[in-house]
């Protein structure tokens, strides 16, 4: 495992973690209808922090398992930001982990100023 992605590992593992202490973590599935949005963020069939736990995460351990390529580009803060806008004090160590994971997945493929 490289580096970058130990890394990527561990920022998953604080989001998760995170979730689970803000009471946003989910036992169990979702229903597999859930999962046929072509939406951004599945936003017209999962909460935000169900498409974090559901999809996310998920696809992004599956890929941490497999040794496949990481994506070349991550902007999920925005909309979290956006999402949680009303309780954004108590999402500031979420939102750090998911800027972190922007940061890690989008590394060297910003756009110059």
């Amino acid at each position: 495992m490289t580096e970058k992605s130990t890394q990527v590992a561990h920022c998953l593992l604080a989001i998760e973690m995170e979730l689970r202490e803000l009471g946003c973590w989910q036992d169990g599935q979702m229903d597999v209808a859930a999962y046929a949005s072509e939406l951004p963020f599945c936003h017209d069939t999962m909460e935000f922090p169900q498409w974090l736990q559901f999809v996310f995460i998920r696809r992004m351990q599956m890929l941490l398992e497999s040794a496949s390529p990481l994506p070349t580009s991550c902007a999920i803060t925005p909309y979290a930001e956006e999402y949680f806008k009303p309780a954004t004090e108590k999402m500031q160590a979420l939102l750090a982990h998911l800027a972190e994971i922007d940061k890690l997945l989008s590394d060297g493929n910003q756009a110059p100023s």
